[in-house]
């Protein structure tokens, strides 16, 4: 398959068939992300991704899950995408699952109609990276829109049909002294959205950002695995969600978490409790298998 640049997807995306419909990110701002920094966004040319779906076709048979990259596909004109998702149907009568990046910003320039068409065309899931609700800490991370716009973005998704996959991230305030209230309001944020899944990540620095550059110059405090897990801690403590799957499985994590929520709830912060009243560094994922 043809592809530019490195290739990125969630973790649930593992079976998936990736096909590049953008390239890079629409945003390309956020201090802690060194994903897409070697590209300069562009949408590629609807023949060209046509080809591609062709091509995947006979090489790979029958196909049941697509995953549209780069960073943000949902930054395409929709009825390109909808032009896409009948391809696909077209090409794999099999295909069950179409999963999509989606930016804040992309999904508030889109309507309410658009959405629903995109859902009735066969997207099944959006990818929406929320990281954190404190108002700041956006702006801080150059995220590019308030904690209002993000949950209005949020809501927006569910309210199609689309199902929904919010990411926050742990240890984003380079401030201990934040770390909770960072927590607080993240569950906040998750809390008027509702999403169907909340997957939590923990800050890995990568070099060339805009974060690496302040932990260099001392400006910014990593957490240690424990203190991550105290704000994960005050995460899940904060939520009030309903059928909604919380996941810690991305391998930026120390700790693996799978819960239901809410019924799981008073589980995993039992659970995680006795992990930091323990202090066993056994119980977490090593350092040297974390990664992006």
């Amino acid at each position: 398959m043809r592809y530019e640049g490195s290739i990125y997807r969630p973790p649930s995306e593992a079976n998936s068939y990736i096909l590049q419909c953008t390239v890079g990110c629409s945003n390309n701002t956020c201090t802690f992300c060194g994903m897409y920094k070697d590209k300069r966004y562009r949408v590629r040319a609807l023949e060209e991704i046509k080809q591609d779906i062709t091509m995947a076709a006979q090489h790979y048979g029958r196909v049941d899950k697509v995953f549209l990259a780069d960073g943000d596909a949902m930054a395409m004109e929709s009825a390109d995408l909808i032009e896409i998702a009948h391809y696909l149907r077209q090409f794999f009568p099999h295909l069950i699952h179409v999963g999509i990046y989606a930016g804040p910003r992309s999904i508030l320039n889109k309507t309410a109609g658009e959405l629903q068409d995109l859902k009735e065309a066969g997207i099944t899931i959006a990818y929406l990276g929320v990281e954190t609700g404190d108002e700041q800490l956006l702006k801080e991370v150059k995220k590019g829109v308030t904690r209002g716009e993000m949950i209005e973005a949020g809501q927006k998704i569910m309210q199609s049909g689309i199902k929904l996959s919010v990411t926050v991230l742990l240890g984003l305030t380079g401030n201990k002294e934040r770390s909770l209230a960072h927590a607080r309001a993240t569950a906040e944020v998750c809390n008027a959205i509702n999403p169907d899944f909340i997957s939590a990540l923990t800050l890995m620095v990568v070099p060339g950002t805009a974060i690496a550059k302040r932990v260099r110059q001392g400006d910014f405090e990593l957490f240690t695995p424990f203190e991550i897990m105290a704000e994960m801690k005050e995460l899940i403590a904060n939520l009030d969600v309903d059928h909604c799957e919380f996941r810690s499985n991305h391998a930026s994590n120390y700790l693996v978490i799978k819960a239901s929520l809410p019924g799981d709830k008073d589980k995993v912060l039992a659970y995680i409790t006795d992990v930091l009243n323990s202090h066993d560094m056994r119980e977490l994922r090593p350092e040297f298998l974390r990664g992006l």
